[in-house]
């Protein structure tokens, strides 16, 4: 004969362990675990994540396009990609479950970086010049942008598809003249190839008529749908970390070198700082918070961007970012 209480603590485990069951969510970065994805690894290593039952995995990207089909097919529920690849993403793919939710890049870190040595300072200076470019990079997707802007005769630079792996290194070498890149990651990585800083050009596209938004969180539409408060708990976790990131840029570097030892501590610290500050914590979010978009300017972002880019429907922003999920303002402000 069975006992009954046995039965009844038995049923009563069961429903708290489905109480309590983590909500699995692992997250697709843009790229490499450097110093920009700090304040993620510091969400995770200091709870913020497990305390809001979310179980979180941290995956390493090849570029700003590579996590919009990992989410968009449901193979990641979250991860980090550029929002205007996302538009023409959804354009081409009409109703893909995929949407922004978190802006990361209120300035995008869009930029071509040469040497001076070499002859580039200025963007009409990669005229009659070998431009190293990553198909799949961020930068390289908005670069006719920034060459309509600046009035560039393409037939007069030479594009040279590179892989991420080579394009500083071909740099430092001589081999391009300038590459296309984020601000932050092509310059550090020519500083620990040995380039001197002084021979380095950086020229942002935000500085020369680019007017777009950067890398965004993106979220799986379906996933968002049947999770909505796991979503909303994973961006105030992501923003608790960024907070921490902004008020010791070094220690959040501690959290992610667990998972990458061969960082150099130093040299993440400072590409970390350089995103804080040119591309993270604006007068934008310093006024309104993290996340959210302006929007007349994502309005005028999408006109920019019909400049290179024929859509099949008329653009519309309600398909692309969502702040349904990002918390009141003052829980976004950084300080």
């Amino acid at each position: 004969m069975f006992n009954k209480s046995i039965i009844t603590m038995a049923a009563f485990a069961l429903t708290a362990s489905a109480a309590y069951a983590e909500t699995a969510m692992p997250f697709a970065l843009d790229w490499k675990f450097e110093g920009p994805a700090a304040p993620y690894f510091t969400a995770l290593e200091k709870g913020y994540f497990s305390d809001a039952d979310l179980s979180v995995e941290i995956s390493a990207g090849q570029g700003s396009l590579d996590a919009i089909p990992k989410v968009a097919t449901g193979a990641f529920p979250v991860g980090m990609a550029d929002i205007n690849s996302l538009v023409k993403f959804l354009d081409q793919n009409p109703g893909a479950p995929v949407i922004g939710m978190m802006m990361i890049y209120d300035a995008p870190a869009f930029a071509v970086v040469g040497r001076k040595s070499l002859g580039v300072e200025a963007p009409k200076d990669l005229e009659g010049k070998v431009l190293g470019a990553p198909p799949p990079d961020g930068a390289w997707a908005q670069f006719p942008i920034f060459a309509a802007e600046n009035d560039l005769d393409m037939s007069k630079i030479t594009v040279e598809p590179v892989g991420f792996p080579t394009r500083e290194p071909m740099l430092a070498e001589g081999k391009v003249d300038a590459v296309t890149g984020f601000n932050f990651s092509s310059f550090l990585n020519l500083v620990r190839l040995g380039v001197p800083e002084d021979d380095i050009s950086t020229i942002m596209m935000s500085d020369y008529g680019v007017n777009l938004y950067g890398n965004a969180l993106i979220v799986n539409t379906d996933f968002a749908a049947e999770n909505p408060e796991a979503v909303k708990d994973f961006v105030a976790a992501v923003i608790h970390g960024w907070k921490d990131a902004m008020a010791d840029p070094k220690a959040s570097v501690e959290y992610m070198i667990k998972y990458n030892p061969a960082s150099d501590l130093d040299l993440e610290t400072r590409r970390l700082e350089l995103a804080l500050e040119g591309n993270v914590y604006t007068d934008y979010v310093a006024e309104h918070g993290m996340g959210g978009i302006d929007a007349d300017r994502f309005a005028g972002s999408l006109e920019q961007l019909k400049m290179v880019y024929e859509f099949k429907a008329e653009p519309d922003a309600n398909l692309y970012f969502t702040e349904d999920y990002l918390p009141a303002t003052d829980a976004r402000m950084l300080k």
